[in-house]
């Protein structure tokens, strides 16, 4: 599994920082070029909270984790983020703002809503979830 934010940080792939959110600013395209080897190989989960800058060859099969409002909320709580970001990340799941971006990047048939809300979900997305 290839998880995006651990690659920015060892590969400085970002481009500036942003005060407000507290986070550094990707920069898209280094991601891309750094990932488009490793990509065409194949067999390659990226985990990240958005997508519409991946080339859509890449993907066979797009997962968009969903949590309710309040779980959501409580986990963002707990990791000291300021005030505005869990408010920004709870509006964009209400709004449903990274599935509509998956569905306007991607094939439609390829894009799956999962819930997560506890590690049971966890569980059962790996069990009911089949990838050809």
């Amino acid at each position: 599994m290839l998880l995006l934010n651990i690659l920015l940080t060892e590969r400085q792939l970002y481009d500036g920082y942003d005060e407000e959110y507290d986070c550094p600013i990707l920069d898209e395209d280094r991601v891309v070029d750094e990932l488009e080897n490793q990509m065409s190989e194949g067999g390659v989960i990226v985990d990240y909270h958005g997508c519409d800058f991946f080339p859509e060859r890449w993907f066979h099969i797009v997962f968009v984790l969903q949590a309710d409002n309040s779980v959501l909320y409580k986990r963002l709580e707990t990791r000291g983020y300021n005030e505005k970001k869990p408010k920004d990340n709870i509006q964009c799941e209400i709004f449903q703002i990274l599935y509509e971006e998956a569905l306007a990047s991607y094939k439609e048939e390829i894009v799956h809503q999962l819930p997560s809300n506890k590690p049971k979900d966890l569980e059962d997305n790996i069990t009911d979830t089949e990838v050809d």
